[in-house]
């Protein structure tokens, strides 16, 4: 029994050990700013504007990315905070997804939703990136734009 119990034991490390992991990789983030979407922009939905509804925000910056690896499936964190101190996304920190990020400094562009009526202006505390070193999710198409329509359409200034 306990030879049977070591052997299996055994297989466990061994199978562990050949796993590949998939390490997260930390990106910097700069001149990170949040802006009311302008009139024009397809995420700003003037006709639902009403009291209990959300207002259209972008958050731009620049992100580098100090390997010589692109980072996959990269995701954005921050705090927003409104004028009072208090949580513009409460329970929440990650506010979207840029995507890839190859090599070098980038800039990036992102659509929040603010609840309508939240008192500005804002300030955004602790902002990091973390994508991967390997594709965590499957691919249709890798030749496509690996932003969504509606954030092909930010203007990245």
């Amino acid at each position: 029994m306990l030879r049977r119990f070591a052997s299996v034991l055994f297989c466990l490390l061994l199978l562990l050990g050949l796993a590949l992991p998939c390490n997260a990789a930390e990106l910097q983030l700069s001149e990170v700013r949040l802006d009311p979407c302008g009139e024009l922009d397809a995420g700003n939905q003037p006709e639902l504007s009403r009291p209990v509804g959300a207002s259209c925000y972008v958050l731009t910056g620049d992100v580098e990315n100090r390997s010589k690896n692109s980072v996959i499936d990269t995701d954005v964190y921050a705090r927003i905070l409104d004028a009072s101190g208090e949580p513009v996304l409460p329970n929440r920190t990650r506010v979207g997804s840029i995507g890839d990020v190859n090599p070098g400094h980038s800039p990036f562009a992102l659509r929040i939703s603010v609840p309508a009526g939240t008192p500005g202006p804002f300030v955004i505390k602790n902002p990091r990136a973390r994508g991967f070193n390997a594709p965590v999710r499957s691919r249709v198409d890798v030749d496509e734009d690996d932003l969504l329509p509606l954030e092909r359409g930010i203007n990245q200034q």
